[in-house]
């Protein structure tokens, strides 16, 4: 059991959520990649990957070699803050890009909604610790979710789909972490709300 947890903790690692939930968003809602051809899909995933799980992961590694965190799991709250942080920045730099591309506004709020939902477990973080995990997931469940309510796209089974896999990995984060129930909760809680609430009052917003 506990090899399984440690597998999908892995698999559904927060890095690699940004660029999933894009690639579900692009796959499931015909308004996001309308004028967009699969090698410019590609490209696209391509640059947010870049942005959202390359450079944050070697920033990490740089931290690790400096001491400042020691191991990529970063058990202590502490050890959090700092690759948090650069990662926020990464976002930030992500959606800069994202602005200067012909995509969709609303691809534009989902990494809004990424960096919102990272913005909150940082501050989160300075005193309390909150699973990363749960975070990364919700959000993704939350990106879902609001594309649905405003597209209606018959997103029930990918819905389904991907709370399970929440709740899989809620579990595995119990079994192979130092997080309590509460921290699993909130991470959740704050990885749902903020995407959820950037997609559908984002659009409005100029870009």
């Amino acid at each position: 059991m506990i090899p399984l947890a440690r597998l999908l903790s892995y698999a559904l690692h927060p890095l690699l959520m940004p660029v999933l939930t894009l690639w579900v968003a692009l796959e499931l809602d015909p308004h996001l990649g309308y004028f967009l051809p699969d090698e410019s899909r590609w490209k696209l995933l391509a640059i947010v990957a870049l942005m959202t799980i390359v450079f944050p992961l070697t920033s990490t590694l740089l931290l690790r070699s400096a001491g400042v965190v020691r191991s990529l799991q970063m058990h202590a709250r502490q050890e959090r803050i700092a690759p948090f942080v650069m990662t926020l920045l990464y976002y930030v730099m992500a959606g800069y890009l994202l602005t200067r591309a012909p995509v969709h506004p609303l691809t534009l709020t989902l990494i809004a909604g990424a960096a919102l939902a990272l913005l909150l477990a940082t501050l989160i973080t300075l005193r309390w610790k909150i699973s990363a995990h749960m975070v990364g997931i919700s959000g993704c469940i939350g990106a879902v979710a609001a594309l649905d309510a405003l597209h209606g796209l018959g997103a029930f089974v990918p819905l389904c789909a991907l709370l399970l896999l929440a709740g899989a990995l809620g579990t595995a984060r119990l079994l192979t972490s130092d997080h309590t129930p509460g921290q699993v909760y909130a991470g959740a809680a704050v990885g749902f709300g903020s995407v959820f609430a950037a997609v559908l009052w984002m659009p409005a917003w100029p870009f």
